[in-house]
């Protein structure tokens, strides 16, 4: 096996070390797939996996309470206010809309009359 005309072999390290380093990038390479298309779906081919939603059911409790749904409407409502203000400082060529009557401004300094 050391002769010049001899074929090139691998050590038992180096092919078990490029069999995993393969079977890696192939489990890599279904992931990217199935990540990149959803609509092909998961197919469950193991008997055991089921499972059940306990909190759904009609026999279920009650677990919210008021404190938690009003507080959760005023974190909503100021989520939705937030999201208002963001979309309006990012797209300024929206433009200002005044629904106050009162709302008006005048420029002392730029006025043909200014001193």
């Amino acid at each position: 096996f050391n002769r010049a005309s001899a074929p090139e072999v691998e050590d038992d390290e180096f092919a078990d070390e490029r069999a995993e380093v393969l079977a890696e990038a192939a489990a890599l390479k279904k992931l990217a797939v199935d990540y990149m298309h959803p609509e092909v779906g998961v197919t469950s081919v193991d008997g055991a996996c089921f499972g059940r939603n306990y909190f759904n059911r009609a026999s279920a409790p009650e677990v919210e309470d008021d404190e938690f749904a009003d507080e959760r409407a005023e974190v909503l409502a100021e989520a939705a206010a937030l999201k208002k203000l963001a979309v309006d400082y990012m797209h300024p060529e929206v433009g200002v809309t005044s629904v106050d009557g009162a709302c008006f401004g005048r420029n002392y300094f730029n006025r043909a009359s200014a001193p």
